[in-house]
């Protein structure tokens, strides 16, 4: 499993009955999480005293608690001397808008773009982030110093990926925002020609298009990724895919790309799940699961 255990200002400090107890910074949550199926003897005085609770409905979805919550605050994360920061708050569904275990991504590929940059010095290494969120990743290829366009559905989200940027001191750098559908933008780029050094991508696993075209991972995934290898360039650096739906095999994403990247492009393929480590037993939570193709 591939750890995200470089952070100071995150910290998963316990687990249990369907829960987790949580360090953001200077505030605890309790939120859900589906993986947790022990019921373990919450010892922690936190779990009865955080910041806020998100309860889950057995109806589906659930709602927020707050207690001593701001409604918006700061982290940071520091990857290869590059300090990234990155705006929280509660919304939709649990979330707070940061996966903090794609850390583990992007020092890995921020490591890529770095050998690749000091390999050729005047070489712009082109980044595609599809399904780009908050624009964590975005922030990391960015710091590393690579061009990056991002491309998430969501309005709300890509305002959010640039108020992350401008946190981390990125405002000026070269990253191309873009509110659009990532199949339909990416059949454009195809058109017009365009390449890309290398491509992120973190797909839902459901989802709904512009016109009602359901994007569904199992049936949607393979097609895409076909599709999108057309825009990796002559000499591409790096192809990340990353999924939270449950049930899919770090070996499937594996099959995926050694099927449509390494048939193309020759170099090593690697997947595995990726998780964060549980400070109070030495654990580890496991948060979904990436494939990765890189150059040899």
């Amino acid at each position: 499993m591939w750890l995200a255990d470089g952070w100071k200002d995150y910290e998963v400090i316990d687990t249990s009955d369907g829960e987790k107890l949580e360090r953001w910074g200077n505030y605890i949550l309790v939120r859900p999480d589906p993986q947790v199926i022990w019921k373990t003897e919450k010892k922690d005085k936190r779990w009865r005293s955080p910041d806020a609770h998100y309860h889950r409905s057995s109806r589906g979805g659930g709602e927020w608690e707050f207690f001593s919550l701001p409604e918006k605050w700061k982290i940071g994360y520091k990857s290869f001397n590059k300090s990234l920061s990155f705006f929280l708050q509660p919304f939709s569904f649990k979330h707070t808008g940061l996966f903090p275990e794609q850390a583990v991504n992007w020092d890995w590929f921020t490591e890529k773009i770095k050998k690749a940059r000091a390999e050729q010095p005047e070489r712009n290494v082109k980044v595609l982030n599809l399904f780009a969120y908050t624009g964590g990743a975005t922030a990391a290829a960015a710091a590393a110093g690579a061009s990056v366009v991002h491309v998430d559905a969501s309005k709300g989200m890509v305002n959010w990926a640039k108020d992350n940027a401008a946190a981390s001191g990125l405002e000026n750098a070269p990253i191309r925002y873009l509110v659009d559908d990532c199949v339909k933008f990416v059949e454009r780029e195809i058109r017009r020609g365009n390449t890309y050094d290398a491509i992120i991508m973190d797909p839902p696993s459901y989802g709904r298009g512009p016109k009602g075209e359901i994007w569904k991972l199992e049936d949607s995934l393979y097609g895409f990724v076909k599709l999108t290898s057309k825009l990796l360039s002559d000499d591409p650096v790096f192809f990340l895919i990353n999924s939270y739906t449950t049930g899919l095999q770090p070996a499937v994403l594996k099959y995926i790309i050694e099927t449509e990247i390494n048939s193309l492009h020759n170099g090593r393929v690697t997947a595995d799940e990726i998780g964060l480590p549980v400070s109070s037993n030495n654990l580890v939570l496991p948060c979904g699961a990436s494939g990765r193709w890189e150059r040899s």
